[in-house]
């Protein structure tokens, strides 16, 4: 949260250089151009789609700063690391954005601040101002900053020194509530809080004081270090920081020789002098102890307590000195401000409790002649009350007089009024009397019209049931007709399937009677094949003679006839063949009745007549195998 502050106050800075009018807005072109150097700076992934997305063409007109923000905490701030990125070149950054608009020197070159000991300052000054816009450093702030730049210099500011300092830019003061970065650069390039230092005094000033705050160096400078191996003396740069002690080969810093890690379990002791070695002193951590020796005892006082100082932040878990003391001061500042006020509350509050007090005698003497004048009056009206007190005596008593002739004449007047009173309560008792019949009257009237009621919601129950019934007529003769249209639906339905099936059964008397033809063939194929049959028994019969006669074996003597004058029509090939025709015709001979019978049962059924497959494949055979002649 402290950095993202800290990174918000350079970004507001390089927004508001960019505003060239001054109306709070930039135009968009120009913020793409800072999103981009700003993912570059702090070492985010550049995302064009969402920087593209979030600034689109078709959005018309610049950017305000409230504008810009959801997008830079989003994409940006959201996605920074601490340590992932050179803060210093973050700040440059927007340093160099912001200088080009705010920042004039003298064209002469008389300016005490170069523009390095420029960016420092504005640096620290963002460090120590107010987390709010615009920014601004309140007068306790720049007196500390003056007392440690000064005291960089061994110079000594008083405080009425610094009021004669700030009374130029008095109203500048009292309408922010201090000095901007600008005013705060203009009193430095001035010289007038500086007593005539030089620049390069006050620029290494500014850099011992930057490398304090901003960098968090608590102390450097050249001590003799111990080696651990050769345990020999070297001279080393040093610079402490709340989370370690770094010593480097020179004062440059370029060649950095080791650190020391700092935590809550180290500590540093004061050592003796020996081997030649004065002011020494050790910092012992959890891993070895690093023996170190300082030019004087007070450096080695000012070393102890700067690492004591170090190792304390590190037990308090806090990584900056100066954040730390910032924070107090504000908090001082506060206080005292909460102080003020309820001191200023305080001696209203009296104000008003004695402008009360006085209004409250000025009352009090108001009531008093008040009750002065109510004396007075009062005496007037006892006086004029005695008066008419007796004009009023006497006119009680003529009306007196008038009341008893009143008394008479109003006597005479109620002897009337009560015989009227009789009249009338005669005249009641007749009304009440008539106001019963009327009232039995009424019942009957009442129970009529009830009686009347009962009939006609009997009636209406009635023509309801009627009605029902009615409806459920309707609906029995909605049916009925859609029952008879059905019907007759179905009666067509049924007409065209008798006319399907008549056609179907004439083709199936045809089927019949090309089947009861190709029976008729069919038989006679049967008697042609028991014809063929019959010869092929009969010239089987043959060929057995003739080969029962080839077999016979040959004596000693006999003469071996030939083919050609004994068997002249022989054939051993076409022997096989006949043997094979004569097997076939012998099993069709014995299959021939199943098969006839069968197919005169399936003769009903089949569509088209032809040869059975048995009858065709022997037929063909016969074709190739012609029975011989006998």
């Amino acid at each position: 949260m402290a950095l993202r502050k800290e990174l918000l106050k350079s970004v507001w800075y390089a927004f508001t250089a960019l505003d060239v009018e001054k109306s709070g807005k930039v135009s968009k072109s120009q913020l793409k151009v800072l999103s981009h150097n700003l993912y570059t700076v702090l070492h985010i992934p550049h995302d064009p789609v969402a920087l593209e997305e979030h600034f689109r063409d078709d959005d018309d007109g610049p950017v305000s700063s409230q504008g810009y923000m959801p997008y830079l905490n989003k994409y940006i701030l959201d996605k920074v690391e601490e340590g992932a990125f050179v803060k210093e070149h973050f700040d440059e950054l927007c340093w160099t954005l912001t200088a080009k608009k705010n920042y004039r020197t003298d064209s002469n070159g008389n300016s005490l601040l170069s523009n390095q000991d420029a960016f420092r300052l504005w640096c620290l000054f963002n460090f120590l101002s107010e987390d709010k816009y615009p920014l601004v450093m309140v007068v306790d702030e720049v007196e500390y900053l003056l007392k440690k730049l000064l005291g960089s210099l061994s110079l000594e500011m008083s405080l009425g020194e610094l009021e004669e300092l700030l009374a130029q830019d008095a109203q500048a003061v009292q309408t922010s509530g201090g000095l901007s970065v600008w005013q705060f650069l203009e009193l430095f390039n001035s010289g007038r809080c500086l007593r005539g230092v030089g620049r390069d005094s006050l620029s290494i000033a500014i850099q011992e004081v930057y490398q304090e705050l901003i960098q968090d160096i608590l102390k450097q400078g050249y001590l003799w270090k111990r080696g651990h191996l050769r345990r020999n003396w070297a001279e080393r740069w040093f610079q402490l920081q709340p989370s370690c002690l770094c010593y480097f080969g020179s004062e440059d810093c370029k060649e950095k020789r080791g650190t020391i890690p700092l935590d809550a379990h180290c500590c540093v002791e004061v050592l003796p002098d020996r081997e030649g070695k004065r002011c020494m002193f050790c910092v012992k951590t959890a891993s070895r102890t690093y023996e170190m020796s300082a030019s004087d005892t007070r450096q080695r006082q000012e070393w102890t307590a700067a690492i004591q100082t170090a190792i304390r932040l590190q037990a308090e878990g806090k990584t900056s000195l100066h954040k730390d003391l910032k924070q107090k001061r504000r908090e001082q500042r506060e206080q005292r401000e909460r102080r003020r006020v309820a001191k200023e509350e305080e001696l209203l509050r009296l104000q008003q409790l004695q402008e009360e007090k006085e209004r409250k005698l000025q009352e009090l003497e108001l009531l008093q002649e008040a009750q002065r004048q109510a004396e007075r009056l009062l005496q007037e009206e006892e006086e004029r009350r005695r008066s008419q007190h007796q004009e009023l005596q006497q006119a009680l008593e003529g009306q007196l007089r008038e009341a008893e002739q009143a008394r008479a004449s109003m006597q005479a007047e109620m002897e009337l009024k009560k015989q009227e009173a009789a009249r009338q309560r005669q005249r009641i008792a007749e009304l009440e009397e008539m106001q019963q019949r009327l009232q039995e009257a009424l019942q009957l009237e009442v129970k009529a019209r009830r009686d009347e009621e009962a009939v006609r919601l009997a009636q209406t129950r009635l023509l309801e049931e009627e009605e029902e019934r009615l409806k459920q007529l309707m609906h029995l003769k909605e049916e009925q007709e859609r029952y008879i249209e059905q019907a007759q639906q179905e009666k067509q339905e049924l007409q065209q399937e008798m006319a399907l099936q008549s056609r179907s059964l004439q083709r199936a008397q045809q089927q019949l009677e090309e089947v009861r033809q190709n029976r008729q063939r069919a038989d006679e194929d049967v008697e042609a094949a028991q014809r063929k049959l019959r010869q092929a028994s009969t010239n089987v019969k043959h060929w057995n003679v003739q080969m029962n006669r080839l077999m016979h074996p040959i004596e000693p003597g006999d003469k071996r006839p030939t083919t050609s004058s004994s068997f002249t029509g022989f054939q051993p090939s076409a022997l096989a063949r006949r043997d094979s025709s004569l097997k076939r015709l012998t099993r069709w001979g014995s299959q021939g009745s199943r098969t006839l019978s069968a197919n005169s049962s399936e003769q009903k059924s089949l569509s088209g007549g032809g040869e059975t497959p048995a009858l065709a494949s022997a037929s063909q055979e016969d074709k190739r195998d012609p029975a011989p002649e006998n």
